[in-house]
């Protein structure tokens, strides 16, 4: 295998060279999600993404370091969603409901499943080393959960007996699980059901509102 090689950085390019770098990473996210990591081969690459063998080599030089901007990439992407303030950062369960409604209603979730754990589970199967960036990438999704799960606590809406990082792994596992199943079963039923089961036992340390505590 070749040595590892890092991506050119992004912050190092111009407007227009940061373009051409997220075009590559889009159409190479798609063709690894399609045809493998394996099958896709640099011409595929070069007319989707309509550029040259020199631009290619210019911002992935190594097939390796092409695989791991598209897993921070795609990453990314994910991460930056779920920290909008959407999800008010998952800080109620009201947030966590919203989040699985919008999956539950997003119309590709039965076609395409996570665009994460898809590529996760297509390249962890090669030889390339890209384990730790992967296992960095879902670390951090995790994270967001857990946070979300310590502030319920600080806010006195979850039970301090509640362990944030195991209800975090939950959240993720049913997301994951649920996506595989209702990609396989073209029907949304396998992920709805995994998300109310997972959200609902979080609930079970839900603490009753203050006004509720004064009254007893």
């Amino acid at each position: 295998m070749e040595a590892r090689t890092e991506a050119r950085a992004p912050q190092k390019l111009t407007g227009k060279g940061q373009a051409t770098r997220a075009r590559i990473l889009e159409h190479a996210a798609e063709l690894i999600y399609a045809k493998g990591v394996h099958a896709t081969n640099n011409e595929q690459l070069r007319r989707a993404a309509g550029i040259s063998g020199s631009q290619l080599n210019y911002y992935f030089p190594t097939k390796e370091s092409l695989v791991l901007a598209v897993i921070q990439w795609q990453a990314e992407r994910v991460l930056t969603f779920h920290r909008s303030e959407r999800f008010t950062r998952f800080e109620s369960l009201d947030s966590l409901r919203e989040w699985a409604r919008y999956y539950i209603a997003y119309e590709r979730s039965c076609q395409e499943g996570c665009t994460l754990g898809s590529l996760a589970s297509e390249i962890i199967k090669t030889d390339l080393d890209v384990r730790t960036e992967l296992a960095s990438a879902f670390r951090q999704w995790r994270d967001i959960f857990r946070d979300g799960i310590e502030r319920m606590q600080q806010l006195g809406r979850i039970s301090a007996e509640a362990d944030p990082t195991r209800l975090a792994h939950l959240l993720l596992s049913a997301f994951q699980g649920g996506m595989l199943l209702a990609q396989v079963a073209r029907d949304i039923a396998p992920l709805e059901d995994a998300l109310r089961a997972a959200i609902d036992h979080v609930r079970a340390f839900a603490m009753p509102p203050a006004e509720e505590l004064e009254d007893q």
